[in-house]
């Protein structure tokens, strides 16, 4: 009897110290009772509260099961999962009305994954040494161009000969690949094709987010297999450094700051993040550049020039500490439930389409690889960096840099996904406009 009672015991012990994400199991069920009750009354409130009640306990409870699975956990489990199951879950109408819109008002009218990536780039960009941010985004520029052009010329050839036609591989499966998401690349390039064609842009829309989207699953798998290869060829890998430098350089850039948490600095951090995102977005206005673009510019600018005192950098840094480690997977969740429709994937599926979609992810990482292996940066970060161009913007950032666990390269990974998305749209929709 004792025996039984200190097994009972024993398991109550280990529930208690399980955790799902942040919270204690116990706790977060009590938690997620009251939620999945709400839910099914409709009374979620439309508001961020009820957006964040969502997203948060079914990403830190995807997040938990992806990280746990053996085998899965090595190769992006958390990140796929979170993904990937809300996403099911709606194309089988699982969640009903309320939760949708109290998400949607979340992610798409309160837009938390700009909130969330210029709390990441600002962040990582003034708590980065500033000798590695301006030779990494220097250096990235090449790559990228490599990587996009080889991307093309591959993914059309193999597309002709597997009989899919090269005016509709070129603009229909390879362009959207690489048009830096949906919200910066589909989107302007629907209206773009639209206006020289004559079809509808929603036409079009459908048309293209399946490239889109198989592409950034594939380039989520290219990151765990990379991630995974750099644990075996140590000199490769940077472990989160983009470019190689010698001892003496590296001898202030690998000195870990021990400091407490200042929740006041995180405060500053904030309103730095949201100053230069709405920098980025006036300098959009007055040049047509992307914004996300130009507030990078300006965030490394802004550090190379050390603008800031150290404690904003510090504060900076520490938020976004907090925002990666607290809300990477939550967002996913939101971006899973609103931005992957599946039932526009399945009607393009055929093994021609994934063939030349695999092509052109494989083509990007590759010249990654080896362009960055010249360029005297880390192949791995290199390859994982370039793999982002062939994601869904922003959104693809953080599936793909989660996977990887390298989400301080994401000021590299938005200038690959950014530049090179406005510079294959603006290519594209002009070399459309020549050959019809």
């Amino acid at each position: 009897m004792k025996e039984a009672n200190t097994r009972t015991e024993s398991r109550m012990s280990k529930a208690s110290r399980l955790n799902i994400g942040p919270v204690p199991l116990p706790v977060y069920t009590v938690l997620a009772a009251i939620i999945i009750l709400t839910a099914y009354l409709e009374q979620l409130p439309v508001s961020m509260i009820g957006g964040f009640s969502v997203i948060l306990s079914l990403g830190w409870l995807l997040g938990t099961i992806g990280g746990n699975i053996p085998g899965l956990k090595h190769f992006g489990g958390p990140a796929i999962l979170s993904l990937l199951v809300p996403s099911i879950m709606v194309f089988f109408n699982l969640f009903n009305p309320n939760v949708l819109e109290a998400t949607d008002m979340l992610m798409k009218q309160a837009n938390f994954l700009y909130f969330y990536i210029a709390c990441l780039v600002c962040g990582s960009i003034l708590g980065m040494h500033r000798k590695i941010l301006v030779q990494g985004l220097m250096r990235m520029i090449v790559p990228m161009l490599c990587g996009m052009i080889l991307a093309m010329i591959v993914g059309t050839t193999i597309g002709t000969l597997l009989g899919l036609g090269f005016k509709h591989t070129m603009f229909y499966i390879v362009t959207p690949v690489l048009a830096g998401g949906i919200g910066e690349g589909i989107l302007p390039l629907s209206l773009g094709y639209s206006a020289i064609t004559g079809i509808p842009s929603e036409q079009l829309v459908g048309q293209l987010i399946p490239a889109t989207i198989i592409g950034n699953f594939f380039a989520i798998m290219s990151a765990a297999f990379l991630s995974r290869v750099g644990e075996r060829k140590k000199d490769k890998c940077g472990n989160g450094q983009l470019v190689k430098m010698n001892a003496d350089d590296m001898s202030d850039a690998m000195v870990e700051d021990k400091s407490p948490i200042d929740v006041k600095l995180m405060g500053a951090g904030v309103l730095i993040a949201s100053t230069l995102f709405i920098t980025g977005g006036l300098l959009q206005h007055l040049t047509g550049f992307p914004g996300p673009v130009l507030m990078i510019l300006v965030a490394a600018l802004v550090k190379y020039l050390s603008l800031l005192p150290a404690n904003m950098e510090k504060g900076s840094k520490q938020l976004y500490k907090f925002i990666s480690s607290n809300f990477t997977f939550p967002l996913m969740v939101g971006l899973g439930m609103l931005y992957i429709p599946l039932k526009d994937v399945v009607g393009m599926l055929s093994w021609q389409y994934f063939v030349v979609v695999i092509s052109v992810v494989l083509t990007v990482v590759v010249t990654g690889y080896f362009v960055g292996g010249k360029m005297n940066m880390y192949p791995i970060e290199a390859a994982i960096i370039t793999a982002c161009q062939s994601g869904m913007g922003g959104t693809g950032d953080v599936a793909i840099l989660s996977t990887a666990n390298r989400m301080n390269l994401m000021p590299f990974a938005q200038v690959a996904t950014r530049l090179g998305g406005a510079i294959t749209v603006l290519t594209m929709t002009a070399l459309l406009k020549f050959l019809f």
